[in-house]
């Protein structure tokens, strides 16, 4: 169990990173969902002991890791959204010399652990490649086998289909959801496809505050009934803004259509829309928008 209370950062530019982010993670696949600079970066850094928070605590197992960092990097498999490699090395002898750095010491038990990386990961026909010659699937895929070196307890993904082809993430998902099934795994997106196909719990950060957090089943269910779409004119499109919470609009057979939060129809034109994820990402981002601009 990851407990995480109170989690403040505040960069020296006075950029506020974290500002009291409470979460509880259990065993399983659990998605972390923000837009772009909501802080699921610097959270994932500071649960994996890479940065300091300003205050809060993080328990791993009941251990404090603020405190004792070293007690979370032994069990930590960690893949950042950017990672570098040796280019010129095989993924067999760079996997090789990672276990080593993790501590897998004996040479017989690192050859087997490497072996069956590789092939868990799809890349043991091309093992003796180098690193640097791969796609960027491949990539990611040598990434989660680093990551999975030493039996971690406790893996962080940040971002890890982006920039993937639908092959390889498709590949990708059905590793991260065979890996979660025993482990603590953080996928940290703002791909909302992501977290809907591989997480049992998940939560929304913005502006480095949790919106909301449960299963996605109950946040579907809490705007059950409150989202209408219709199709309309681009022109229209401001009017509609000004007096309802537009959640998104998208071209469908170069037709605009809309969706809208609302607890009636906005007009007759307006049908029910039956909600998915992707609705509750944007009615918690909707909701937080109109807050601030009615202060």
């Amino acid at each position: 169990m990851l407990t995480i209370t109170n989690l403040s950062k505040t960069y020296g530019n006075g950029v506020v990173a974290l500002d009291g982010v409470t979460l509880e993670i259990g065993t399983g696949m659990f998605g972390l969902l923000g837009p772009n600079g909501a802080g699921k970066s610097t959270l994932m850094r500071t649960i994996a002991a890479l940065q300091e928070p300003d205050s809060g605590r993080i328990l791993l197992d009941g251990t404090d890791i603020v405190r004792y960092p070293h007690a979370v990097r032994e069990v930590l498999g960690y893949l950042p959204q950017e990672f570098g490699v040796y280019p010129k090395i095989s993924a067999e002898n760079l996997l090789d010399h990672l276990a080593i750095l993790k501590g897998v010491m004996d040479k017989a038990a690192r050859r087997e652990q490497v072996a069956n990386l590789l092939k868990r990961t799809n890349l043991y026909q091309v093992r003796k490649k180098a690193v640097g010659s791969f796609s960027g699937g491949m990539r990611q895929r040598f990434g989660i086998a680093q990551a999975l070196l030493g039996d971690p307890r406790l893996i962080i993904v940040d971002e890890p289909t982006a920039g993937l082809d639908p092959e390889e993430r498709n590949r990708f998902h059905n590793l991260l959801s065979e890996i979660g099934e025993h482990i603590v795994v953080i996928l940290s997106t703002h791909i909302v496809e992501d977290v809907r196909q591989l997480c049992s719990r998940m939560a929304v950060l913005h502006e480095g505050r949790v919106l909301l957090q449960g299963r996605p089943e109950t946040l579907i269910a809490r705007v059950s009934g409150r989202i209408w779409r219709r199709e309309i004119s681009r022109a229209d499109l401001p009017e509609l803004r000004r007096h309802c919470q537009v959640l998104c609009e998208r071209l469908v057979a170069g037709r605009t259509h809309v969706r809208v939060l609302a607890d009636r129809p906005p007009d007759e034109a307006f049908v029910p829309h039956e909600p998915d994820l992707e609705d509750v990402f944007f009615a918690a981002l909707a909701e937080v928008r109109e807050e601030v601009s009615s202060c």
